[in-house]
């Protein structure tokens, strides 16, 4: 607890500070709406924030789910096979590149409106961090190892499960740990477009003027992105814990 701690603090005084400069007239609540007034505002529409939040959050890890779960896949084919990596990986490469605001159109026109939408946003941001951080650590195995199994005739699967994903591990967590963050970021970007949860609150507040909506909603997204980061830190110490490469990583 004592390494929150900081963090805390500094979080209690940034609050005490907005609080009082909006209060004293030197910063206009139209743009930067108190703390106070925030709250108020998540108790008086919690019923909404809840629900919006709920539905955020499932489409998040569904869109998560399937990074991880597909990601992995396509990371570890692409170990065993260099023909597929080097005719599949510039895809992957490209749809990193491209603006996931720019293509949520077209998802909706090809998935329609609604949690859909939403789940393929997410996971189209979510998707590449898994497979860039999957491959890397499966490519950085020392050649000696590599050599100590092909001298006892380990088929190139055994290989990769039995060396190369235990070597691996610490960065397919750290690919994880950054997908979870652009999950919640895709799923919005779908909701601005596709409609439902946290994101279409947003969008629904800026046409309202609304501003303690917005910080509402923001607030509730930050405490689902801390929320996946403990967990993960709670999975990973489990693991490495109990798992036997816990020293590798």
């Amino acid at each position: 607890m004592k390494r929150y701690l900081p963090s805390f603090l500094s979080f209690l005084i940034l609050t005490v500070l907005v609080e009082l400069l909006v209060r004293q007239g030197f910063i206009s609540e139209s743009l930067l709406p108190s703390p106070s007034a925030v709250f108020k505002t998540l108790g008086e529409f919690h019923e909404e924030f809840r629900q919006a939040f709920f539905e955020t959050l499932l489409n998040v890890l569904a869109g998560l789910g399937l990074s991880i779960v597909l990601g992995s896949l396509v990371a570890f084919v692409f170990s065993l096979s260099d023909l597929m990596k080097k005719a599949i990986l510039p895809f992957a490469i490209f749809f990193q590149t491209v603006p996931i605001i720019a293509i949520a159109p077209l998802l909706v026109i090809y998935f329609g409106f609604g949690s859909p939408t939403v789940i393929a946003s997410s996971f189209i941001v979510s998707v590449f961090p898994i497979i860039a951080n999957t491959l890397m650590g499966l490519e950085n195995t020392s050649e000696s190892q590599k050599d100590l199994f092909l001298l006892y005739q380990a088929s190139r699967l055994q290989t990769l499960l039995k060396l190369k994903i235990p070597q691996a591990y610490s960065h397919i967590y750290s690919g994880i740990k950054v997908s979870a963050g652009l999950a919640i970021i895709g799923a919005i970007a779908g909701e601005f477009v596709g409609g439902g949860g946290l994101g279409a609150m947003i969008d629904s507040a800026r046409t309202q003027q609304r501003v303690d909506i917005v910080f509402g909603a923001l607030l509730l997204l930050s405490f689902m992105g801390l929320a996946f980061i403990a967990t993960l830190a709670l999975v990973n110490k489990t693991i490495l814990s109990r798992r036997p490469f816990a020293s590798l990583s």
